[in-house]
């Protein structure tokens, strides 16, 4: 488990070309920290699921580049897009009816028919996105059952000494004091806040 402090375009290209290789990465988001991973390859998100502990069947939400990119993965209408162009970027991760054909494995969700997406309103975050061009796992950094945090000591601490361990974390020190996102599921009639 590698730890490394992102300051430079150089370690941020070098970190985008982990996640394309398939690796598990730690990374400040704007609000806790996150495991990222490329959503599309089966093999990282299996990793993920075993450092996180967290059982099969529990969806991870994914971060992506723009509308563009969240069109592929969901079906989104107007009335629907008109809402992410008011909440995104930003803290909101929203559900919505995914597309059969979104080139994801079917690990990601479980057996639900939905997806959770967000565009985050992070720098480096979105300069990942954009340079891998590829969506992202946005679940927080924690191992299941314990607390998400924005302080990096806290995660350090619980990932050291385990069998399955990311592959790198980037240091930002500690975030702002924040809670993950706000979850809205966009399937139904009206929109539905599933988390505060």
């Amino acid at each position: 488990m590698e730890i490394l402090k992102i300051n430079t375009k150089e370690k941020i290209r070098k970190t985008a070309s982990l996640i394309l290789k398939g690796k598990v990465l730690v990374s400040p988001t704007d609000t806790v920290y996150g495991l990222l991973a490329d959503a599309g390859n089966e093999e990282a998100v299996k990793k993920l699921l075993k450092i996180k502990r967290r059982e099969k069947g529990k969806p991870i939400p994914i971060f992506v580049q723009n509308i563009t990119m969240a069109r592929k993965l969901a079906e989104i209408s107007k009335t629907q897009q008109e809402f992410l162009k008011k909440v995104w970027p930003g803290k909101v991760t929203v559900v919505l009816r995914r597309k059969k054909d979104c080139g994801l494995p079917q690990i990601l969700f479980g057996d639900k028919e939905t997806i959770g997406l967000r565009i985050p309103n992070y720098k480096l975050i979105n300069q990942l996105l954009s340079i891998t061009k590829r969506p992202l796992t946005g679940t927080s950094a924690n191992i299941s059952g314990l607390a998400a945090s924005a302080k990096i000591k806290d995660i350090i601490k619980q990932f050291q000494d385990k069998k399955f361990q990311p592959d790198l974390i980037l240091d930002a020190g500690n975030l702002k004091p924040s809670r993950p996102s706000r979850v809205i599921d966009l399937t139904g009639a009206k929109p539905k806040i599933l988390r505060k």
